[in-house]
């Protein structure tokens, strides 16, 4: 199975080196702004001695380049968060999950952060890996008409009989679908998939499909055109209607035989990650998007960004870090009800609750 975290649009960056890239934004406002939406002055402490003095540690981290998985690692890396705890972090864009495992398995990088769905198959198939901090709690797909049909489709039990576009068969916008027809009683067998890769909104938009998993910002745009959304997972509320509850998504995993030397470097990942997050859900959207890099926003709409992240923000980051074991519960369920995953999981194995505690 391949990743779900690949782009429908836009540019796929190289790399982007590690440490503060301000963009306009002043580190100082940005630490007393966290403090005070912590609510107490102590939970930012000073600089330590060797961040001052730029003796950091540096790391390479890959991960997948869907927009919205890249936001709370670039606000972690622009406002500072990783350098306070004595890093740098050099950030390695992949295009997709799966790739960012292989160079994690490779020894490429030191950390991979990608969908559990995408962790989950590495694990599956031998890969020595452990996650141990989460980053995000829900799929980034919503399932949507195009706009053609938005008058005939009002629900998922609705696409019986339709053409229904994914990405790619196999991916978890793939095994979501048919989780979804599942449990509004819909025959999979009766709905055609089209496998539409990076077309998949241009397809929707142009009616050449009737509905399908959609990502942002193409979904906002699309709601804009007309389209009726069946299902947006990216909602908590509807997460919790279709889903049961958070859906693990983004997270961070080690190679497996360096998890024990490695161990206070992942709290260090950890905290500096938590910090990100905290800014990412509160802070005021355009210091946001200054903090991305040009290359991802460049000839991009930051409207319709901005606008798709003050939607899902709140629902799709987490306040803190802790691995939510129900929430990969409902991943495993998910890919083996889609039949993607077929062996027995131990998530034991695979998830390592400990670093970042409860």
């Amino acid at each position: 199975m391949s990743s779900c975290c690949k782009p429908e649009a836009g540019p796929v960056a190289g790399h982007h080196p590690g440490g503060i890239v301000s963009q306009g934004i002043n580190r100082r406002a940005v630490l007393r702004r966290l403090t005070a939406l912590a609510g107490s002055a102590a939970a930012l402490s000073a600089l330590p001695a060797y961040a001052a003095r730029g003796d950091k540690k540096n790391l390479k981290l890959a991960f997948c380049s869907q927009l919205l998985c890249v936001v709370p690692y670039e606000v972690t890396r622009a406002a500072g968060f990783f350098a306070e705890e004595g890093l740098d972090v050099q950030l390695v864009y992949s295009r997709g999950g799966s790739a960012a495992l292989q160079a994690l398995n490779a020894g490429a990088v030191d950390y991979a952060a990608t969908s559990f769905d995408a962790a989950l198959n590495a694990f599956v198939h031998k890969a020595g890996i452990r996650r141990f901090a989460a980053t995000g709690r829900l799929p980034l797909f919503a399932l949507a008409t195009s706009p053609k049909t938005a008058g005939s489709i009002s629900g998922i039990a609705q696409l019986a009989g339709k053409t229904v576009g994914v990405a790619q068969l196999g991916n978890a916008d793939h095994a979501l679908t048919l989780y979804l027809l599942g449990r509004a009683g819909v025959d999979p067998g009766s709905v055609r998939f089209a496998t539409l890769g990076p077309n998949l909104y241009d397809a929707l938009r142009l009616g050449q499909v009737d509905a399908g998993m959609v990502q942002e910002p193409g979904l906002t745009l699309l709601e804009r055109g007309g389209a009726r959304v069946l299902a947006n997972l990216m909602d908590l509320d509807d997460a919790n209607r279709y889903l049961g509850g958070p859906y693990a998504f983004m997270g961070v995993a080690v190679r497996t035989s360096e998890q024990a030397q490695r161990r206070a470097e992942m709290q260090k990942v950890g905290r500096a990650l938590a910090a990100g997050l905290r800014y990412t859900r509160e802070a005021p959207l355009d210091e946001l998007i200054q903090m991305l890099p040009a290359a991802l926003v460049a000839g991009g709409d930051t409207e319709v960004l901005a606008a798709a992240l003050d939607k899902h923000r709140q629902s799709l980051y987490p306040a803190g870090v802790q691995i939510d074991r129900a929430a990969c519960e409902r991943v495993v369920e998910t890919q083996r009800e889609a039949g993607i995953v077929t062996a027995a999981v131990d998530l034991d194995a695979l998830l390592d609750p400990t670093v970042m505690g409860a």
